[in-house]
């Protein structure tokens, strides 16, 4: 014999807000990634032809974004002889120009950093869908009923 009881309806409920949690943290992270897409765009940086890679592209990817943050750094490096904004004298011109660097560096990795929040989120979506899922699975699933009297084995 087999029973359903209240239980399981509250558990396939429990999954749908999962699964609708799961959407909506999915959509949240795409308009973030092309939020910070479409604003790096904007700015219309290109990254460096002498970049390790994606020279001459727009930025708009992580990828990018943290290439051209790369080839930044090693321009400001070649223009002072490998020194860094704190070794150089606080009187040397050349300070300015490695703050420059340096201010543009953080604004490239803070998009990285975004863009893999976004990510992060949509990942946690897809996950949310999956235990939804598997919640509202198992919500389905009919259980025997063990509190039925068992008969006695014969004796012998």
């Amino acid at each position: 014999m087999t029973t359903t009881t209240g239980q399981p309806k509250s558990v396939r409920v429990l999954g749908l807000l999962t699964i609708i949690f799961g959407i909506i943290f999915i959509i949240a992270g795409g308009i973030t990634w092309g939020a910070v897409a479409s604003n790096l765009a904007a700015e219309q940086i290109t990254v460096s032809e002498d970049a390790q890679a994606f020279g001459g592209q727009l930025v708009d990817t992580p990828w990018e974004a943290w290439f051209q943050a790369d080839i930044i750094n090693t321009h400001a490096l070649a223009a002072t002889d490998g020194q860094t904004y704190a070794q150089l004298d606080q009187d040397d011109e050349r300070r300015g120009t490695v703050m420059t660097a340096s201010f543009l560096r953080a604004s490239l990795f803070t998009s990285v950093v975004a863009f893999g929040v976004a990510l992060l989120v949509v990942g946690i979506g897809v996950v949310f869908i999956l235990i939804g899922w598997a919640l509202r699975k198992v919500g389905t699933t009919t259980y025997a009923d063990t509190t039925a009297p068992v008969a006695p084995d014969p004796v012998a």
